[in-house]
């Protein structure tokens, strides 16, 4: 069953005409639907080209969070061989929002990592939609210290609304943890590429993101705060969200103009969730040549790229 989003309400009338009306013929072997089912069909897919076309920030963000979207466990295995999760801070404990460990990608030896949001009511509760506490971002520089002593590239997986602000994570350290994740990504001496797959929010997002490339699905989103975070705070009324997205300039196209993002990553007609197979193997393609751009280069200019490509940042696409 396709979930719709608010603003593709006309889409979902139609298209549930078109399956009513096969489901009826189902039932009546005499009857002959196809031709008024096909037209029905028709005018559907140019509806969904029309509102797909100019998409807006704010509903850009919604289906950013589509609950169909593909996520981190989708991508990791379709993407990757001989994946072995590895578990723990070392500290606390395991945080389930953050999964992570060595795998293939065709053939080669990674460290992947990524936030994973779930897929239905019980796991994304496990999973904490998401939402890291500090012994995910522990877990997370382990596994990258561990890929930089072992000369693994290391890809992120990025998806989360940003880090848990609970009472419990920040008696633990949220702040520093996300800050030491950061401070690693910039240290290690190994390749290091990120995509946003779904949404990426504020440090919680920085903390996998601090890449040497940053690819962002095209209708992802990255920003240092959420919209409705946004409007909350600069006009006290969460219902502003639509204004603040705007402000906040936070698709994949103006981050791209703006140097925070590589590339775009074409979805299909739609989004992602409507074919996350095609998707998932676009995803696979780009890891492949980010790390393919960065296969030669050595340690310390591994480093430096990495680096000067955030010192960059906000310098370009200013005045687009």
């Amino acid at each position: 069953m396709t979930n719709y989003l608010d603003f593709e309400k006309p889409l979902a009338e139609i298209e549930g005409k078109a399956e009513e009306l096969r489901a009826i013929a189902r039932g009546n072997a005499e009857m002959n639907v196809e031709a008024e089912a096909a037209a029905l069909d028709a005018k559907a897919a140019e509806m969904l080209r029309d509102l797909y076309k100019t998409l807006t920030p704010w509903r850009k963000c919604q289906v950013a969070r589509h609950p169909d979207r593909p996520h981190c466990r989708d991508y990791v295995e379709a993407l990757f061989s001989d994946y072995t999760p590895l578990a723990g801070d070392r500290a606390f404990g395991e945080d389930h929002a953050v999964m992570g460990g060595l795998a293939r990608l065709n053939g080669n030896p990674v460290m992947v990592i990524g936030h994973e949001k779930g897929n239905d009511t019980k796991s994304r509760i496990a999973r904490n939609f998401g939402m890291a506490r500090p012994e995910g971002y522990r877990k997370a520089v382990r596994l990258m210290q561990m890929a930089d002593r072992f000369g693994l590239p290391v890809v992120t997986l990025v998806d989360t609304p940003g880090a848990y602000p609970g009472k419990g994570a920040e008696e633990r350290g949220q702040s520093e943890a996300i800050a030491r994740a950061t401070e690693t990504c910039l240290a290690i001496g190994v390749p290091l590429v990120s995509v946003i797959i779904g949404e990426g929010g504020s440090g919680g997002a920085v903390a996998f993101a601090s890449a040497n490339r940053v690819a962002m699905l095209e209708h992802s989103v990255y920003s240092v705060i959420s919209p409705e975070g946004c409007a909350s705070i600069l006009w006290k009324d969460s219902e502003k969200m639509r204004e603040a997205a705007e402000a906040l300039r936070l698709t994949a196209q103006d981050l791209t103009r703006l140097g925070v993002a590589d590339r775009v990553i074409d979805e299909p007609l739609g989004g992602a969730h409507r074919d996350p197979a095609r998707t998932i193997a676009a995803v696979g393609k780009t890891i492949e040549a980010m790390l393919s751009e960065l296969a030669k280069k050595d340690r310390a200019a591994l480093i430096k790229d990495r680096r000067e490509k955030f010192l960059r940042m906000g310098t370009k696409g200013l005045a687009a």
